[in-house]
């Protein structure tokens, strides 16, 4: 059988690969939605991104000239996000699998969990982040939805850089109370506008949960003496990896990483490191236990 990362490299479907995926997972993503008796109308309030069409009262709005939703008194549920970096150093490739890189290992394993987030009856939504620019897929529950969010994932191309301080605050009101965030980037910027988003909606009592993705020659330092390598976010020149700056390399990325992992554990974020070329169902799952839900 071919492992997860050459299926991967040899496919473009996704569908195809959530199944190899989760194939006898059965993990969920939380502990389910609270179920009691409740069903009587609570209030209204305001129509704000990621809430369902469905649950907007148009007989008020035609009235009002305003969108409003309905609360229940059972509407506990958690709503699941999928939050994608993907901007241009997510194009990294693999230097052993071939046509695998690191946007499609992130996009992969998010569609995953939507495909979890569906079985268990859940609202999930999509945030990605590309070309300086945030885009959403409003939360919705159903295979219509899956359908959205797998065609927003196939379409996202790696370009440009994060999106500014200002637009990802403006943009955190996607989220509303309680909302399960899962984010996968390379976090090669931290302190980031992308990093203070995460950390102001884990401060906001939503349950984050980030993957830090890497490729192994990123890991190792093991990367073509001599080659030149250039950043796609910055217009900084050229670099060439050679024998005496791999010391200086290893020691500046462990040093990186070692604050991002600090400032997640001091903010309560479970955060997961991986390379795309470990298998993907066994990254899904620590991922899922690190938080204790596997």
């Amino acid at each position: 059988m071919l492992s997860t990362s050459a299926l991967i490299a040899q496919t473009s479907d996704l569908d195809l690969i959530i199944r190899h995926v989760l194939a006898g997972l059965g993990h969920g993503l939380h502990a389910g939605r609270e179920r009691g008796a409740g069903v009587e109308f609570s209030e209204y309030r305001a129509y704000a991104p990621g809430d369902e069409w469905r649950r907007v009262d148009w007989k008020l709005m035609a009235r009002a000239d305003r969108y409003y939703v309905r609360e229940a008194e059972r509407d506990s549920h958690v709503a699941v996000w999928l939050w994608l970096d993907a901007t241009a150093s997510m194009a990294e490739p693999s230097r052993t699998v071939k046509g695998l890189d690191k946007l499609w290992y992130a996009r992969t394993i998010l569609a995953c969990i939507a495909a979890i987030a569906q079985r268990q009856g859940d609202a999930f939504g999509l945030v990605v982040c590309s070309g300086d620019r945030v885009r959403f897929t409003p939360a919705a529950r159903g295979p219509r939805q899956m359908h959205r969010v797998l065609a927003q994932l196939q379409k996202a191309e790696p370009a440009g850089g994060l999106p500014g301080a200002d637009t990802l605050r403006a943009s955190l009101h996607f989220a509303r109370s309680p909302s399960l965030i899962f984010a996968a980037s390379d976090f090669l910027e931290w302190p980031s506008a992308q990093a203070e988003a995460l950390l102001r909606l884990r401060r906001m009592q939503h349950d984050v949960r980030v993957l830090c993705l890497h490729t192994e020659a990123e890991r190792d330092a093991s990367f073509v003496q001599g080659q030149a390598y250039s950043d796609p976010e910055q217009d900084e020149g050229v670099f060439r990896f050679a024998v005496d700056t791999a010391d200086g390399y290893r020691k500046g990325r462990e040093e990186h990483f070692a604050r991002v992992m600090a400032e997640c554990r001091k903010n309560d974020i479970p955060a997961l490191a991986a390379c795309i070329e470990q298998p993907l169902p066994a990254v899904l799952r620590a991922w899922l236990r690190l938080a204790g839900r596997a």
